[in-house]
């Protein structure tokens, strides 16, 4: 695993909820196309389905209906919902400048996502930002065997970048994500919680934001 006083041989990143603020937005695509067949889902429900593939929430989330219908029709539903939210979804703070400084520095890059090619797309075309970017795993990445929380997406994204997982930081927000990236060896940084003195020199970090990172990322350059 990389020390932090060492530059990362690359930068994965998440896409939802590390740099795009789009969860809350999945979350209430899902919530509403549940209440639609009858569920009523909980928070900690929503946050279990963070971070992973589309087909694989739909799964959970028809096994927590009343009745299952089956997951094409439960997207069908909730499809056009999260669509529309996430049309205007903003930039998470301080991602487009760690991108961008990555970009500058020379930094290697993936993004690690566990949405479609298509989904991705649709997300990102308002943030033009994010074409600096250029490798690429999705969701539905026919190369992938498994999502999120398996390493899989995370060794990928190593591997086509010509580095090992190991020597990568990996950006997440979600305990899917997360998991993800520990069981493929990458120094994870946690983003979305708050940094205590136990979390310096641990594995994962949590970091408050993605400034944190970037400050971090600084420095090793320094």
């Amino acid at each position: 695993m990389i020390a932090l006083n060492a530059s990362p041989a690359a930068c994965l990143f998440d896409l939802d909820g590390l740099l795009l603020d789009t969860e809350p937005l999945h979350g209430r695509g899902w919530a509403e196309a549940a209440a639609r067949f009858g569920a009523t889902l909980s928070q900690n429900q929503l946050l279990e389905l963070r971070g992973r593939r589309r087909l694989d929430c739909a799964e959970q989330v028809d096994a927590w209906l009343p009745k299952s219908i089956g997951t094409d029709a439960l997207l069908a539903v909730q499809q056009p919902i999260v669509r529309a939210l996430l049309a205007k979804a903003p930039a998470m703070p301080h991602a487009e400048t760690l991108v961008e400084h990555c970009k500058a520095c020379g930094v290697p890059m993936a993004l690690v996502t566990s949405s479609s090619r298509e989904a991705v797309a649709f997300k990102a075309a308002p943030h033009p930002w994010l074409e600096s970017i250029h490798q690429r795993i999705y969701g539905d990445d026919p190369q992938l065997k498994s999502g999120k929380p398996d390493p899989a997406p995370f060794l990928l994204g190593a591997k086509r970048l010509g580095v090992s997982a190991q020597d990568c930081w990996a950006l997440e927000d979600s305990q899917a994500g997360t998991a993800s990236a520990l069981a493929a060896g990458c120094r994870v940084w946690v983003v979305g919680g708050t940094l205590s003195d136990n979390d310096v020199s641990g594995n994962p970090i949590h970091v408050s934001d993605l400034g944190q990172v970037l400050a971090q990322l600084v420095s090793t350059a320094g």
